[in-house]
Formats: C-alpha cells, sequence, structure tokens
C-alpha cells in the first residue's frame, strides 16, 4: 500500500515541479528588467541633475577598482559551479558556490570601505555638507547592494542544498536562478562603476 502510495504522489510532484521549473526563470527575468528599470532612472537622473550646476566633480577610491575585480571573479566562480552541477560533480559544485558566496561578502566589505574613503574625503550621502553628487553615489551604490543581499540570500539557499544533496545532473533549477541573478548583478555593477568612473 505505501508503495502504491508513493508511487500515486509521484505524477503530482512532477507536474509541480514541471510548473516552477516553467514559471520561475521568467518571474525573475520579469524581476531583472525591473531593477534595470530602476538604475536606468537613477543614472538618467544623475546626468539630468549633473548637467544643472551645483555638482562636487570627485574621484572614486582605488577600492572600488578592487571590488569590480572581485565581483567578476565571483561570476566566474558560479560559472564553475554550473559547469560542474551540470557534469553532477556536487563537491566542486559546492566550493564554486561556497567560493562566490565569500566574494560575494568580500565586495560588500570593500563597498563599505569605499564609503569610509569618500567620507574622509569630505564626501557625505546626507547632512549639512553633504552635496547632491556624493548624495547620489551613496544611493546608487546603497540600491545596487540592496540587491546583492538578496543574491547572498540566494546563495546561501543554493549552498546548503548542495550539502544536504539536493541537486543533481538533472535537478538543478535553484542554482541556475542564483546564477542568472549573481551574473545580472556582476553586470549591472560593472556598467555604474564605468558610469560613475567616467561621468563625473
Amino acid at each position: 500500500m505505501e508503495t502504491a502510495k508513493i508511487k500515486n504522489q509521484n505524477p503530482h510532484q512532477a507536474e509541480i515541479k514541471a510548473a516552477t521549473r516553467k514559471t520561475a526563470k521568467p518571474l525573475l527575468y520579469i524581476g531583472i528588467v525591473s531593477i534595470v528599470m530602476l538604475f536606468a532612472g537613477l543614472t538618467s537622473a544623475y546626468v539630468v541633475r549633473a548637467d544643472n550646476g551645483n555638482w562636487l566633480v570627485f574621484k572614486l577610491p582605488d577600492i572600488s577598482i578592487i571590488s569590480t575585480c572581485i565581483i567578476v571573479t565571483s561570476s566566474l566562480t558560479m560559472l564553475m559551479a554550473q559547469f560542474a552541477i551540470k557534469k553532477g560533480n556536487l563537491r566542486l559544485t559546492t566550493i564554486s558556490i561556497f567560493l562566490t558566496l565569500v566574494l560575494g561578502i568580500a565586495f560588500f566589505y570593500t563597498q563599505l570601505e569605499a564609503w569610509k574613503q569618500l567620507t574622509a574625503q569630505g564626501i557625505y550621502f546626507v547632512g549639512k555638507y553633504a552635496n547632491v553628487s556624493g548624495s547620489f553615489l551613496y544611493f546608487i551604490a546603497l540600491m545596487h547592494l540592496l540587491h546583492m543581499t538578496g543574491g547572498l540570500i540566494a546563495l546561501c539557499v543554493s549552498l546548503t542544498k548542495c550539502l544536504l544533496k539536493k541537486y543533481s545532473a538533472s535537478d538543478y533549477l535553484g542554482i541556475e536562478l542564483s546564477a542568472i541573478y549573481w551574473h545580472f548583478l556582476d553586470l549591472l555593477w560593472v556598467y555604474l562603476f564605468l558610469f560613475l568612473y567616467f561621468y563625473r
């Protein structure tokens, strides 16, 4: 009887998995499009406001370059995780996701250090001595870090499932979704870094 019950549940579980696979990616892409629109609006507002005068020209701290190198490297380790799980190598997948998570935390840390260096230069987010250019810079970076937090949570979930052996070469949707979002965050930061570096 127990065997029959399991057999009866399998088609239902398969249907749920198929439905999840069908809707997960489109929903993620919709979320990504909304984030793109947010940052397109922020950078457009930055350009418009910069042309209106009272704009402080600042230099990005050198640690921002290190941040960029770190997040680009984290995309490479995430790619390694994707290739590894497709080959059924769960050990390498786990290590790669762990490395991606560590690099993501390192990126977070270097961003906070960059903010400290900006403050030391006299560039503030808000307050009596704040300038609108600095406020824009901090706000854009803060918005990216908030979305990075979601990426770090997704990596933690994927890493936990790897440790629990929940993924296989035929079932790794969670890793795939985490990877898509993480690569997007990487590209988004590279765009923001280049924008803020060259457009002051």
